[in-house]
């Protein structure tokens, strides 16, 4: 079986080394028979997944360049929230790719854990949604009962402002850049007013 492994640090996480990680991950490929193809590595925040390494395995995920990634554990790959790890491992899965966490055993795609791992997850990143929601709409509230605008504010523009920049001669893009706003929202004052 081909694999990939995936290592990470944080660039915060001072004198640290993906090293550690690395060493165990290539021995204990090494006693499975498996062939590493690639080895990516990132040294930078777990919290997005915009790192260049990480992109790197899923585009050759994508390419069933190999067959699993073999990880240190689950926060050495994400660090991002429950709902985003499981996107994450889901999108693997998707791929045709497994998983395996190496200080985790039940977080491996192949076990006999893999049902019952992902719908905890499933259920986690359900109630982290619901949760994320419910304090959205309380913020909201709070903010509303401040007499506070939500939202993006109104255009303070005149229709008569308008019609009298294109009795001029303007188009509606040059009208919508004398006043500010976008030629989308002059043809759609335009076209309320008529």
């Amino acid at each position: 079986m081909k694999i990939a492994l995936y290592a990470r640090v944080s660039t915060k996480d001072k004198g640290q080394e993906t090293e550690n990680q690395l060493v165990q991950l290539r021995e204990f490929a090494a006693k499975q028979g498996w062939q590493i193809a690639r080895e990516y590595i990132d040294r930078e925040t777990g919290g997005t997944s915009d790192r260049a390494e990480f992109q790197a395995m899923f585009t050759d995920a994508s390419r069933r360049k190999f067959d699993l990634v073999l990880f240190w554990s689950l926060d050495r790959l994400s660090r991002e929230g429950v709902l985003e790890t499981l996107q994450h491992l889901n999108r693997l899965t998707g791929c045709g790719v497994g998983y395996k966490s190496f200080t985790e055993q039940y977080l491996d795609s192949c076990g006999i854990f893999k049902d019952a791992v992902i719908g905890i997850l499933a259920v986690i990143a359900k109630q982290e949604r619901v949760r994320l929601s419910e304090r959205t709409k309380a913020g909201l509230a709070i903010a509303r009962s401040k007499g506070r605008q939500i939202g993006r504010p109104r255009l303070q523009v005149e229709t008569a402002e308008i019609a009298r920049l294109m009795a001029q001669g303007l188009s509606q893009r040059a009208v919508g850049r004398e006043l500010g706003i976008s030629e989308g929202s002059v043809r759609r004052l335009v076209s309320t007013a008529a």
